[in-house]
């Protein structure tokens, strides 16, 4: 097992049922999901796990992230602090695509109080689905980077 196939999944407790649906999904599509979110219902801050995913994508352990709370916005939000990530929340599949080929987005969170398992499901293909474009884009994800110091 590479990390080249290790998806990293998170969530807070609002997200459990839908982030374990992407992680069957995606270990059928022969990635491996390393699902570190909460398994029980209790309360539990989205900041935490936005950061926990993020660390394993920038250290390399992970080639992708995925982190779902409740609209998608905070744990985001969280995500994006860490130095080398470049998250998008996405509630279909234009903007998913579009933020792995313009952006090279390296992890992609969803809002489980906004999307059906369904569709969900199809942004995650077309996220995973879609390549870094390069050419300007290349330029512009460069000038994101500068800006992390």
């Amino acid at each position: 097992m590479t990390a080249n196939t290790r998806i990293v999944l998170s969530s807070d407790h609002s997200a459990i049922p839908l982030r374990q649906a992407i992680a069957a999904h995606i270990a059928a599509r022969g990635w491996v999901p390393v699902d570190i979110g909460p398994t029980t219902p209790e309360s539990t801050p989205y900041p935490q796990h936005g950061e926990a995913a993020a660390r394993l994508v920038a250290s390399g352990d992970c080639r992708f992230g995925i982190i779902i709370c409740g609209t998608g916005q905070g744990i985001m939000m969280a995500a994006n602090k860490v130095k080398g990530i470049r998250c998008g929340v996405c509630a279909e599949t234009f903007s998913a695509r579009m933020i792995r080929q313009h952006n090279d987005a390296n992890m992609l969170s969803l809002g489980a109080r906004v999307l059906g398992e369904g569709l969900a499901l199809d942004v995650v293909d077309a996220f995973l689905n879609a390549s870094f474009e390069g050419g300007r884009h290349a330029t512009r994800v460069e000038m994101i980077k500068a800006m992390e110091g």
